[in-house]
């Protein structure tokens, strides 16, 4: 029948492409909570096309499950580039679910897989909230900056406040351990990390490189990276 879904055979590189995801519907699941059931489909055979699921509770189905036939009906839609919209549904028990369905594509822009999401809303509220509660000690730090100079600068003063405040750094040390700290966390990758942070610091780049070259040599990197 023309129009009609048809599996398709994936090559090696759809096949990593789909295998990549199967880590993204893990950490979707840990990141969502229980309420929501990840799927993960893959068009190579429509008859078990589950090839990863968290929390299939919600709908009863495990790995090896076939494609719904909403998701075949959905497929032609998807297949003209219309973006992913959420819809309602019921699982076999006649509870209610929000659900999207996502495009995965390949080669030649096919798609090759269909990243599913389902929200079970029969969830207690309790339930729900509890996923949005921060734990305790699990709470980070995150720089949402508009810029490099911006972001190195946030991080630099985070650095700097809580080093000034520890008496058991020397005065002498305290810019040396101020960098190696942002040299942990990676701001040194940044473009013009060095001159901002030596700025910043009041020192020189070398004073910066020195004190990088340091810490590299006593945690046995070996060669100092070009920053």
């Amino acid at each position: 029948m023309a129009g009609q879904p048809k599996q398709i055979k994936l090559n090696r590189a759809e096949q990593h492409i789909l295998e990549s995801y199967i880590p993204v519907v893990q950490d979707l699941a840990v990141y969502l909570g229980s309420a929501y059931e990840i799927v993960l489909h893959s068009l190579e055979d429509f008859d078990h096309s589950v090839i990863a699921i968290v929390n299939g509770e919600h709908t009863g189905r495990t790995v090896g499950a076939p494609i719904t036939d909403l998701a075949l009906d959905m497929l032609d839609a998807l297949s003209k580039g219309l973006p992913a919209t959420p819809y309602f549904s019921t699982n076999k028990k006649g509870e209610p679910m929000k659900s999207t369905t996502i495009a995965i594509r390949g080669d030649h822009n096919r798609i090759i897989g269909l990243l599913c999401i389902n929200l079970y809303m029969n969830t207690p509220l309790s339930d729900m909230l509890a996923a949005l509660t921060p734990k305790p000690s699990a709470g980070a730090t995150e720089t949402f900056a508009s810029n490099t100079s911006e972001l190195i600068a946030t991080a630099l003063e985070g650095v700097r406040r809580r080093v000034m405040a520890d008496d058991s750094i020397l005065p002498s040390n305290k810019n040396k351990v101020i960098v190696e700290e942002l040299y942990r966390k990676g701001m040194f990758r940044l473009k013009d990390a060095v001159v901002i942070a030596a700025d910043l610091l009041g020192v020189s780049k070398n004073t910066i490189y020195m004190h990088i070259r340091n810490y590299r040599k006593a945690a046995g990197e070996g060669k100092t990276e070009q920053l």
